[in-house]
């Protein structure tokens, strides 16, 4: 036998963290977007490489302090390293 149906009305809204959540990983991979197609024009890995993490980093983060954090130290990678 099938349990009931759950109906979208029990469904919790929107928190903001889950929300400000999405714009981080948005602002992330337009950033890490930008670091990808600057490091492969320029023929560097650490802003292609770089620009890949900034795009997936967000799937894998539900901390909003960690997405803060981790997305930071990726920024400045290709500042700080050269190859």
């Amino acid at each position: 036998m099938v349990g009931p149906i759950p109906s979208l009305a029990h469904d919790p809204p929107c928190e903001p963290s889950s929300m400000n959540g999405l714009v981080i990983g948005v602002f992330a991979g337009a950033i890490g977007m930008g670091y990808f197609i600057y490091g492969k024009r320029q023929a560097k890995f650490a802003p292609m490489i770089t620009g890949v993490l900034l795009c997936i980093y967000p799937y894998f983060t539900a901390s909003l302090l960690w997405l803060s954090v981790i997305g930071a130290l990726l920024l400045v990678v290709p500042f700080l390293v050269d190859f």
